[in-house]
């Protein structure tokens, strides 16, 4: 691990690679799994503004889902956590489903519809990259998880390591200036492997 300002980064995310591919995995990492997508404070309260908005582009299980749980709901595994609801216990409650059967994001189809100003919750745009709270830190990890495996196949094909398939998000989390600093370690860091 590495420190940039207030984060510390793992070597993972510069040496994995990473690019998305839909028509490969269906937009698995949105329906598996035991739990919604993080969601901050802040995201919480831009849920509750954007809902009904959202809502034309949703299925009626995820309505159903969100009248009953609310628009988003304490983690089963930190109190002091938040995240999307649950369609039964299955897909992010956000969730769409295309003709092909790919998982899409209602919040996002709202966002590029310009009917509202909020992309989706920014766990989801940063994966595979998980942010981790820690005491005076926030830990920048990569999340490993094997539905993935045709996005790190691609991402090899492609040559594009996880920061920069999630260079756009990590700048919207931490700002350009901690992604210049990024690009500078993962400079550095690439000619210290080449040299060992």
């Amino acid at each position: 691990m590495f420190q940039i300002g207030k984060t510390l980064v793992s070597e993972e995310i510069l040496e994995n690679d990473f690019t998305c591919n839909l028509n490969a995995c269906k937009g698995a990492c949105c329906v598996a799994g035991d739990a919604g997508a993080p969601v901050t404070d802040k995201e919480s309260q831009k849920l509750e503004e954007v809902y009904e908005k959202v809502k034309p582009y949703m299925r009626k299980e995820g309505i159903q889902a969100i009248e009953a749980q609310g628009k988003f709901v304490t983690s089963s595994f930190d109190d002091d956590e938040l995240e999307t609801p649950l369609v039964n216990n299955k897909e992010c409650a956000y969730v769409n489903f295309n003709e092909q059967g790919i998982a899409l994001c209602s919040i996002e189809a709202a966002y590029r519809d310009q009917k509202i100003d909020f992309k989706k919750p920014i766990s989801c745009a940063l994966y595979p990259i998980r942010i981790q709270k820690l005491s005076s830190f926030e830990a920048v990890n990569y999340d490993k998880w094997d539905i993935c495996s045709p996005a790190c196949s691609l991402g090899k094909e492609l040559q594009t390591p996880v920061y920069k398939f999630t260079k756009d998000s990590l700048i919207e989390k931490f700002g350009e200036d901690w992604y210049k600093e990024l690009e500078e370690v993962a400079t550095h860091y690439a000619e210290f492997k080449n040299r060992t």
